[in-house]
């Protein structure tokens, strides 16, 4: 809120006059009959907003703007003049006035002036607060990978932020590869200028043209205005091709000539329009196969792997699984308004034995789900999907495939027995012995014998 004001005018009258007006709706004012005085008041003491006469003995309005200098940008300055013209406002709003205001003006105008300020400056705070908790949440030590692969690959990304080379992130679907994007964008000389992500196989082959490069009006049959496309709103920015891979052969040829002379034209014109955008592209596919299939431009490849970075899958990084879980526990719990505190070992023993075809975006799914799911303070191994949960007893299951000891395969498929007759009796042994037809005492032996506990394998 603006609420320190400094009145700025020769004329005693009008800094009497603004002072009981200002006054009586809140602020606090003070006053100075010239540019000079102002800029001691402004030394002495903060203030939020300044009313500034063009037209002062020693020091005049425009006089008093050049003397700020960058200091200007901390104030909201407001220029008053009964002999104004429209070059100096021009003048006025360079040197980084506010407004400017004609006099005689009625009080009204004053106030509707200085509540405009007062919303533009929230927002531009609002604004910094964003873009702050943005930047933190994209830097590199915010992104959950303690793992020897993801640590290569922040020092990578790092190191290539500053510059505008083309970065090739390659991996399977779900790795997170949007994110490292984002990353690199926000920890880059172009942070503050637009992030423009878009998946080039998720729109149809006659739209992505116009969708990455724009229309006029007229250029088809529902073009009925003139569109800018993503290029141009990415201009000073970062724009994210995801899944590169998708992209029909026509526009590559475009994309490759967007690329070499960094300019675009919109579908229907004649004329190039130059943009600044910094490419970041990923893919699922080999790309180098892509091009020896026929099915990618060579040349295009060799413009866009710049700067080539594998993502690994999250099976190659088991060990970022327990720190990813919590993170996730911590979002969800957040955004469903929930109290789940942890996950029990058990239940985080089989996330870590999961392969993890969907990478990331399947662990944070299922972490998701079990929140729901819960009824505890803690993630069960009940709360994970059957294909988690049954994913160790089809492995060992597996092992019997191509061996034929039966004196290994008895204890492969008893030890399955036992574990499958714990989970389903939540560990109750005497159920569990029941169940396997064996005594209790028989079945605390083989428990200690395969080093079972409540259904899982105690850490060696």
């Amino acid at each position: 809120m603006l609420k320190r004001i400094l009145i700025v005018d020769d004329e005693e009258s009008m800094r009497h006059m603004l002072s009981i007006m200002l006054k009586k709706e809140g602020f606090e004012v003070e006053v100075a009959a010239n540019g000079q005085l102002a800029l001691e008041a402004l030394s002495r003491s903060g203030f939020d907003a300044v009313l500034c006469d063009i037209r002062m003995p020693e020091m005049d309005g425009v006089g008093f703007l050049k003397s700020l200098g960058q200091r200007v940008h901390e104030l909201t300055v407001i220029m008053m003049s009964a002999f104004g013209t429209i070059d100096t406002a021009i003048e006025a709003m360079k040197l980084g006035a506010y407004d400017y205001i004609s006099k005689p003006f009625k009080s009204d105008e004053i106030l509707l002036t200085l509540r405009k300020a007062e919303e533009r400056e929230r927002l531009r705070r609002e604004n910094a607060r964003l873009l702050s908790e943005v930047q933190q949440t994209y830097s590199y030590d915010s992104i959950v990978g303690k793992s020897a692969p993801m640590q290569e690959v922040f020092k990578t990304l790092q190191k290539v932020a500053g510059y505008k080379s083309t970065v090739l992130l390659m991996g399977e679907s779900g790795t997170g590869k949007e994110l490292l994007a984002r990353a690199v964008h926000y920890n880059s000389p172009r942070k503050d200028r637009p992030f423009v992500a878009v998946n080039c196989g998720a729109i149809p082959e006659n739209l992505l043209e116009s969708e990455l490069f724009g229309h006029v009006k007229g250029a088809f049959t529902d073009a009925s205005r003139t569109k800018k496309g993503l290029f141009e709103e990415a201009h000073e920015g970062t724009l994210f091709l995801d899944e590169i891979g998708e992209l029909p052969l026509p526009l590559q040829v475009k994309l490759l000539r967007v690329l070499q002379e960094e300019e675009i034209r919109r579908v229907g014109d004649v004329k190039a329009i130059k943009v600044d955008v910094r490419i970041i592209a990923a893919t699922v596919k080999d790309l180098e196969k892509e091009v020896k299939a026929g099915r990618f431009r060579e040349d295009l490849f060799y413009r866009l792997n710049v700067l080539p970075i594998h993502v690994a899958p999250l099976r190659a990084r088991k060990e970022d699984i327990p720190a990813l879980v919590d993170h996730f526990i911590k979002k969800h719990n957040a955004r469903l308004e929930m109290r789940v505190s942890g996950i029990t070992p058990e239940a985080l023993e089989l996330l870590v034995e999961y392969d993890w075809p969907g990478n990331v975006r399947e662990l944070e799914n299922t972490i998701e789900r079990a929140i729901v799911l819960t009824d505890t303070s803690h993630i069960q191994v009940a709360n994970l999907p059957p294909a988690i949960r049954d994913f160790r007893s089809r492995n060992r299951l597996e092992l019997l495939k191509d061996e034929y000891s039966i004196k290994k395969t008895s204890r492969i498929l008893e030890e399955e027995l036992i574990r499958k007759a714990l989970a389903k009796t939540r560990g109750n042994r005497t159920h569990a012995a029941k169940l396997l037809e064996i005594s209790h005492r028989a079945l605390l032996y083989k428990i200690a014998e395969y080093g079972i506990e409540d259904g899982r394998t105690r850490a060696s």
